[in-house]
């Protein structure tokens, strides 16, 4: 890590002597400026924000202590050595407080300054690289931050209030525009049927890292969102205007993910793209309106579907896809009441249909047994043998009936299973408890879903239902009111506390409250420790 100096004296000679004596290139070091006074130093600081300043302190026009204060307004983290021929001790503090890191006397020995340069530029080196690796976890804290923030917005888990969203850098998200794509593994389902969890983890985590390389490679602002097995959604930052600019690029993009995932993973992808630019508050609905399209869709021989506004009134499938939906719903709810009555009137509708209808409905019927076996899997609701024995059932039904039969059947297992399984009020507790033991860890939903053995999706959905606040929402108001009674009650630092808390960037911690409380932690503590 090569640094940057500037060194400032009226005396040409020493100028001279200062640049041939000291092997600058050895330690690493560029002079990008010499000044013979501190207007010029001044000058030179604020057009190269230099890392090191060696300034003399007798000089014309401004001296060295002068030159130092105003360094302090426009660059507070550069590291001044000083020459001086005063050799009081008063004078050498006056030195420190304005911000010297070290003096030398004159006349001036050049191995004791090439020792005392070395030293400094170490420090400072050490201190540069604390703040690089300080950033990078700001800026990972950041984007994980914005994920969640996505993943909620797009499942409508929140709303878009300024109250639910998280200080990022202070980004206003509701300005900003997206371009909307989904991600679907061709017959997934099918395929990963003889995989094992931890086999199908793999192969998920493939098709992601090569979605999210390939869109690195594209030098765009995006995020990669799974929503469930097989399936992502990729959401772009998108500041240009027009549909057919936005189309262009998305169907370059959806041509260039299928290339390097069937190269990489050997798999095959689809595609679906929404057809314009959409934003914050629109996700959600893009998404709905997105898969249902797809799946709606998918056994036609096209890779890349565009989404499309049906301008049809409601028809057969349609009220299919809203009846398997209402199932799905009900299931998650583990409402029982609820998927009984939406499957009754799924029957009814089918044994209603005109013959016409029949083979449309077929098809329609055949893709909704695929949905509602992915949402059951996410749910943990099926076991192998039994997600096998549908399979064999789907592969010798020849006719509506029979496809019926299976609906029913399928529904009766992850009724089955959802019973089993423990209620949603035992999950919440556990997961309640997993918080509170957990508040000074760095955590998240994944982790707790996995403790609990059900999927990310399924344990936000129940998150939400059972607490009014999206997991999100609901660590962060408990960390800070935790946070708050360790500053009234406790004389731990700011840093330590927010570490108690989870955080472990004292930057970010502070952020977060004032976020929520208006106030930064110092303040916070000093306003009612003077009010006691």
């Amino acid at each position: 890590m090569r640094l940057k100096a500037i060194l400032a004296d009226d005396e040409p000679n020493i100028l001279r002597n200062l640049q041939a004596v000291i092997p600058w290139d050895e330690l690493g070091i560029d002079i990008v400026g010499t000044a013979k006074n501190g207007v010029e130093a001044l000058e030179l600081s604020s057009q190269h924000v230099p890392d090191l300043v060696m300034s003399d302190i007798r000089m014309p026009l401004m001296d060295g202590i002068t030159f130092v204060q105003k360094l302090r307004d426009i660059n507070e983290n550069c590291t001044v050595l000083m020459v001086t021929g005063y050799q009081d001790f008063e004078y050498v503090r006056s030195l420190m407080r304005v911000g010297v890191s070290d003096y030398i006397l004159k006349p001036i020995n050049y191995e004791e300054l090439e020792n005392s340069i070395s030293k400094l530029a170490n420090e400072i080196r050490v201190k540069k690289l604390s703040e690089q690796e300080e950033q990078q976890k700001w800026g990972k804290m950041k984007n994980l931050a914005y994920e969640k923030i996505l993943q909620d917005v797009l499942m409508n888990y929140t709303e878009i209030t300024p109250k639910t969203l998280l200080p990022i850098d202070d980004m206003d998200l509701e300005t900003l525009t997206y371009l909307f794509a989904m991600i679907d593994v061709d017959d997934y389902s099918q395929k990963s049927l003889p995989w094992t969890e931890q086999e199908r983890k793999l192969w998920n985590f493939a098709v992601r890292n090569v979605l999210q390389d390939s869109l690195t490679d594209e030098k765009l602002k995006f995020t990669v969102l799974q929503i469930r097995e097989g399936e992502w959604c990729v959401i772009i930052q998108w500041d240009e205007k027009g549909e057919s600019t936005a189309l262009v690029k998305l169907n370059e993009i959806a041509a260039q993910l299928q290339h390097n995932v069937s190269q990489s993973v050997k798999l095959g992808i689809s595609v679906g793209i929404f057809p314009s630019a959409v934003g914050l508050r629109q996700l959600s609905e893009a998404y709905r309106k997105l898969q249902r399209f797809m799946q709606l869709n998918l056994g036609k021989q096209e890779s890349v579907l565009l989404y499309k506004e049906s301008r049809e009134p409601a028809d057969a499938n349609s009220s299919l896809w809203y009846l398997v939906e209402e199932i799905v719903t009900g299931l998650k709810q583990l409402n029982r009441l609820k998927t009984e009555d939406a499957l009754k009137r799924l029957k009814l509708l089918l044994e209603g249909l005109s013959d016409s209808s029949f083979a449309r409905a077929y098809q329609m019927l055949h893709f909704l047994i695929l949905h509602l076996l992915r949402e059951l899997r996410e749910m943990n609701s099926l076991d192998f043998q039994e997600e096998e024995q549908i399979w064999c059932q789907l592969d010798k039904s020849e006719s509506i009936q029979h496809l019926l039969q299976v609906m029913v059947q399928l529904v009766a297992l992850g009724l089955e299973g959802t019973n089993k399984k423990k209620n949603s009020e035992l999950l919440m507790t556990a997961a309640k408890e997993y918080i509170r033991t957990h508040y000074s860890n760095d955590f998240g939903i994944e982790d707790i879903a996995s403790s609990l053995g059900i999927s990310s999706s399924y344990f936000s959905l129940l998150f939400k239902q059972h607490f009014g606040e999206t997991f999100v929402e609901y660590v962060t108001k408990h960390r800070m009111e935790l946070a708050k009674s360790m500053l009234l009650h406790s004389d731990k630092s700011i840093t330590d506390i927010g570490k108690s808390v989870g955080y472990i960037e004292r930057r970010y911690f502070t952020k977060v409250f004032q976020k929520f409380t208006g106030e930064i932690p110092s303040e916070f503590r000093e306003k009612r420790k003077e009010a006691k």
